[in-house]
């Protein structure tokens, strides 16, 4: 047990000004959760940069005398903290001359010892800024300190063997966790900060001494008066003076100042996030502080003045910090710094240095800046809130999935009662219904059409007290907005319940107004499935009741649709009328004209059965609803019944009577078994609602969705409630770091004083039950404009393809609404990297200028075990996998064909195991989380290549077939296990690419030759004297194998395809920011792997076979 002591064992000396340190188990009362990364002290901890001494109040950064400030324990009375609110009172961070003031003053720390023994320290950087310490200790005084000239490395996260291990993982935050890797050795300083801002200052401090060194002060010093945002600001500035800005009659001002509201404007020209109210308030004040000082009210916002409002309002910390961390600790980030980013942390493919510069060139503002190729932190910011940095993948904004399949492979997009836009019972109708839904994708209507006056029917739910409106007006609507959003076929889903003689009114109305654009054609009884929606485009189907091939006249009986009568007996009201329920089994039958028969072709109305007679007589043209309650008891007791229906026919799900409200079902629950129509009252928000929005934003938003492959292939086996992994599906990790928040409103429908709101954040995660979690942030108090979260989730997916992420913003202070914003969007869409997350109202809305910051990444799971103290570096030997299994029919010639598979499973299992399991611990040696890609990995061995005296240790080699890294000499032990990890590595991906075609072609060769018995199963089976019940497990036990053998496959050639990746990776790192071997007079083409041929033989420099990328 992680517990809080004094080092060799003896007590704890108290600092002078404070109390002693804390001895207590972390495990305790107080200990820590992901929202908190310590046991906190009740003083606070860290610095306020504001009240340190020397401070320089308009830049921001400290003079040279504020660092060189002594720094003993006696200036340490009071505990004080760094400051990250934008609250007036207080300075943001926003520069390496503000952490390393707050460095000097202080913080207190916990440090981890291997041990697993956690002590509470105050941990301080000596004023002549050479040497980290610590007090109290044990310690002689020259050891209990760290020499800025010896630290090798900062590193972030629990990242180290001390984090990983002795339990001490599972107690502290990665957000707030950092070590110092220091000495020949590669020693570790293990440090736990009490918030993740602190660790964001330390750690960006550190790595800025270590770059620069005794340098450190002066780099400060030459930015503090010439940076690139004082020149740009002073431009914007004077541009703003000289075109008469400064005078609008907005109180007294010189010709050298801007008045209050044009300043104002100014900075709301840059970031319109900020509100009129707030920036006037802090011109307010700096006019206060003027005339307190003795300088006058009089005159205008001067540039000084402007340049500290800008700063104060418009630097996020969190991105200042994210740019240090990627521009090698300068101020900006140059050409190649945001080609690393680009490629390394965003995931975009083969970035060139010129894209970069088009980066550049598009986002910063700075003339100065652009000029040389740099972006600065204003520049950067920009970059990262706009739609290039869209959470959602732009790739998913139009249509981009193959709509040549048929209509039954979809989801579609629908609505219930699509007339209504209140209650279900009392309500009013009117067309907006059709407008709003159809504007919205919707590919799927509904119109309950009744007998109306003067021989014009009308639309309304039956035998309730809902208004009317003409059904002439809705085809109208229909014809003029339905394929305004999508081009992809409407249907219209019509409850027919008029006489003879208004059903020639309808068909005069539908002939007239819809044209050819009402789809007509027979079906073709040769085929087995519906047309595609490409074939479809621009028509309109028709579901409807229709006339049997028997009746001959023109017009004839049929059974009468009637959702609404069982709505009417729920509600209490039946005029008197003794109307069956749906599901009845003597339903109330009408007569229907021949003429608005003939006009219902690929949908066609037809009462369910059972799974056996539908399977067996069911024509793929005959369309089943089924209400809330029927489709819920077939998802949970045959789900894979349901599944298998699903494949070949549409069927329509409609909300239970019970809800008069309008409330909504969840889609989820019946997308999960294959239902394509999952009609929504669209005039309810909510959960319900954005889960249906958000799904069908994957596709372009034209209406339709592509099922996932395992509910689509005439062969497979799928069920909803499996708790373990899909055949054929890899299980995916998703990790999501909520990072800040921006711009939050108060809820709509608060009644709280005043606009401050205290945020905190839900992660959702909706899909089949496994997959389905939730998590929370903490909240952070008073601060809507930029709270900072800094915490970190992580989510495992079995069924990635029905995964959709949801992203809640409430409000901890309310009264009588807490809702703030939300997103959902699915899993297939997320892109990987610092993403923003635009927030939308209750209503769907956008809200201007919200948005979350969040960093994704999203890795496969590891060893299909679940995270012990290693965190995700769970690791399987080989005598411990599962490896895939054939099932016993008992058919014998089968299952003598099923056994010859056990071989090739297993190997296709271990080449891909032995690769994922060889990468984890080259992570780990690397000090980077399981979220990294190898890219991120080889990158992070820069500070490792040379030793302290500037030799290589270590050599990348790209002359062979494979990189490869070797030890020059006699290296430290760390470093032989990392080179030994990497061989690993090498030695794995060279076995996968080598041998996975072979595997793979056998696996597939069996599972061919299965097939071939597939149409003569039934006769197998009885040849075997199966019957009944056994017969069915024969045939479901033949689905699964087929299922598993080609999912291993699917499996396997992924794998290779992953392994081509990693090795591009590798490649494209060593180019872009080591030189081969270490050696700076030593380079190599960038080298890249067709993703479509195996890696061969052939040398890197001397030109083999890899692909250059230029």
């Amino acid at each position: 047990m992680a517990a809080f002591g004094e080092e060799n064992g003896g007590g704890s000396s108290p600092i002078p000004g404070n109390k002693a340190a804390i001895h207590e188990d972390v495990a305790g009362e107080n200990g820590v959760s992901n929202g908190d990364c310590g046991v906190a002290d009740k003083h606070g901890v860290g610095v306020d940069t504001s009240n340190a001494v020397g401070q320089d109040t308009t830049s921001g950064v400290p003079r040279k005398a504020s660092i060189i400030k002594d720094g003993s324990r006696q200036r340490r009375d009071r505990k004080k903290t760094v400051s990250f609110s934008s609250m007036p009172a207080e300075r943001r961070i926003s520069g390496a001359g503000d952490c390393i003031a707050a460095m000097v003053e202080g913080s207190e720390l916990r440090k981890v010892r291997s041990n697993a023994r956690i002590y509470q320290r105050y941990f301080l950087l000596d004023s002549d800024l050479l040497s980290l310490r610590w007090e109290p200790s044990k310690k002689e005084a020259g050891k209990a300190r760290i020499a800025v000239a010896t630290i090798r490395e900062v590193r972030t996260g629990r990242n180290t063997e001390v984090f990983r291990g002795g339990g001490v993982h599972e107690q502290v935050s990665e957000d707030c966790a950092f070590s110092v890797i220091h000495g020949d050795g590669f020693e570790t300083l293990d440090l736990v900060a009490p918030t993740a801002d602190v660790a964001n200052v330390w750690v960006t401090g550190l790595r800025y001494l270590v770059s620069y060194g005794k340098h450190a002060v002066d780099m400060i010093e030459s930015r503090r008066n010439d940076g690139l945002r004082s020149a740009w600001l002073s431009e914007l500035f004077h541009s703003a003076v000289a075109h008469g800005n400064g005078n609008d009659g907005d109180g007294d001002h010189g010709n050298n100042g801007l008045s209050v509201s044009s300043a104002v404007e100014l900075i709301r020209g840059v970031n319109p996030g900020v509100t009129p109210a707030k920036a006037a308030l802090k011109f307010k004040e700096f006019h206060k502080a003027r005339e307190k000082a003795g300088g006058g009210a009089g005159g205008g916002v001067t540039r000084e003045e402007f340049a500290e409002a800008f700063h104060d309002l418009c630097t996020r910390p969190e991105i200042y910090f994210l740019l240090v961390q990627f521009s090698s600790n300068k101020e900006f980030l140059d050409a190649k710094d945001l080609t690393r980013f680009l490629e390394a942390e965003q995931g975009v493919a083969q970035v060139s240095e010129e894209d970069s510069l088009q980066v550049i060139l598009r986002y910063e503002p700075s003339r100065e800046a652009r000029l040389s190729g740099w972006l600065s932190l204003d520049g950067f910011t920009a970059y990262l809130t706009s739609p290039e940095c869209h959470v959602f993948d732009p790739e998913h904004s139009h249509v981009c999935q193959d709509m040549s399949q048929p209509l039954s492979h979809y989801y579609i997009n629908s609505s219930h009662n699509t007339y209504l836009i209140e209650d279900q019972f009392r309500g009013p109708s009117d067309i907006s219904g059709y407008i709003r839904a159809l504007k919205m994708g919707c590919r799927s209507v509904e119109l309950d059409v009744w007998d109306g006056p003067d021989n014009e029917p009308v639309v309304f739910t039956g035998h309730t007290l809902t208004s009317q409106v003409v059904f002439r007006s809705v085809i109208d609507v229909i014809n003029r907005y339905a394929f305004v959003a999508s081009e992809f076929p409407l249907i219209v889903c019509m409850e027919n319940h008029c006489s003879l003689r208004q059903q020639a009114v309808m068909f005069q109305h539908l002939q007239r107004i819809l044209g050819d654009r009402l789809y007509t054609t027979p079906p073709n009884a040769d085929a087995n499935y519906l047309p595609s929606p490409t074939e479809l485009k621009g028509r309109v189907l028709l579901k409807a009741q229709k006339l049997g091939g028997a009746c001959a006249g023109g017009e004839g009986e049929v059974a009468d649709e009637d959702e609404g009568a069982e709505l009417s007996q729920r509600g209490g009201r039946t005029n008197g009328e003794a109307t069956p329920s749906p599901g009845s089994s003597h339903p109330r039958r009408f007569r229907l004209s021949r003429d608005l028969s003939d006009l219902v072709t690929l949908c066609q109305s037809a009462a369910f059965q059972n799974f056996p007679a539908a399977l067996r007589s069911q024509r793929f043209w005959e369309f089943c609803s089924f209400d809330e309650t029927l489709a819920s008891r077939f998802a949970s007791e045959r789900p894979g019944d349901f599944v298998d229906y699903n494949k070949r026919f549409l069927s329509r799900v409609y909300p239970n009577p019970m809800r008069i409200d309008s409330s909504n079902l969840n889609p989820q629950d019946f997308w999960k078994c294959g239902c394509q129509i999952v009609a929504m009252n669209f005039q309810t928000p909510g959960l319900m609602m954005d889960l249906n929005v958000g799904w069908f934003r994957q596709n372009g938003n034209c209406g339709y969705v592509l099922r996932p492959a395992i509910m689509r292939e005439e062969v497979s086996y799928f069920s909803a409630e499996t708790k373990d992994s899909v055949p054929g599906v890899s299980p995916q990790l998703l990790h999501v770091k909520i990072i800040s928040g921006l711009n939050f409103p108060k809820p709509k429908g608060s009644g709280a004083k005043g606009h401050v709101v205290d945020p905190y954040v839900y992660v959702e995660l909706h899909g089949i039950p496994a997959d389905c979690a939730e998590r929370r942030t903490r909240t952070v108090n008073q601060n809507g404009d930029n709270p900072v979260f800094d915490e970190s989730f992580e989510f495992q997916i079995l069924l990635p393809e029905l995964a959709m992420v949801r992203f809640v913003v409430l409000d901890d202070d309310f009264i009588g609404d807490e809702f703030i914003g939300q997103y959902t969007i699915p899993f297939e869409c997320l892109q990987p990297g610092f993403r923003h997350v635009p927030l939308l109202s209750l209503a769907g809305d956008t809200l201007p200028h919200a948005w979350l910051f969040v960093h994704v990444a999203i890795t496969n799971r590891r060893g299909g075990g679940k995270p012990h103290k290693r965190g995700l570096s769970v690791r399987k030997a080989r005598r411990g996998r599962e490896y895939a299994s054939m099932r016993a029919l008992p058919v014998k010639v089968l299952d003598d064909l099923f056994k010859t598979a056990a071989q090739p499973l297993r190997d296709a299992t271990d080449l891909r195991e032995n690769i994922q399991n060889a990468i984890v611990p080259f992570k780990e040696l690397c000090g980077l989380p399981a979220v990294s890609n190898l890219m991120q990995c080889v990158l992070s061995l820069s500070s490792r290549l040379r030793g302290a005296d500037g030799t290589a240790l270590l050599l990348f080699n790209l002359s062979g077939p494979y990189p490869t890294l070797e030890p020059q000499g006699v290296v430290p032990e760390v470093l032989r296990k990392l080179v030994s990890s990497y061989d690993t590595i090498i030695q794995s991906s060279q076995a996968l690419l080598e041998s996975a075609d072979g595997v793979y072609h056998r696996i597939l060769q069996i599972q061919q030759t299965a097939m071939e018995s597939h149409e003569s199963l039934q006769g197998l089976v009885e040849k075997e004297g199966l019957k009944g019940r056994k017969a069915s497990r024969a045939v479901e036990s033949f689905t699964w194998n087929i299922t598993i053998l080609k999912g291993q496959a699917d499996l396997l050639k992924r794998a290779k395809g992953e392994v081509q990746e990693h090795l591009n990776q590798i490649y494209a790192a060593v180019a872009s920011n080591l030189s081969v071997g270490g050696a700076s007079e030593k380079t190599t083409p960038r080298r890249s792997l067709e993703a479509t041929v195996p890696f061969g033989v052939g040398g890197g420099a001397a030109g083999g076979s890899g692909k250059e990328r230029k």
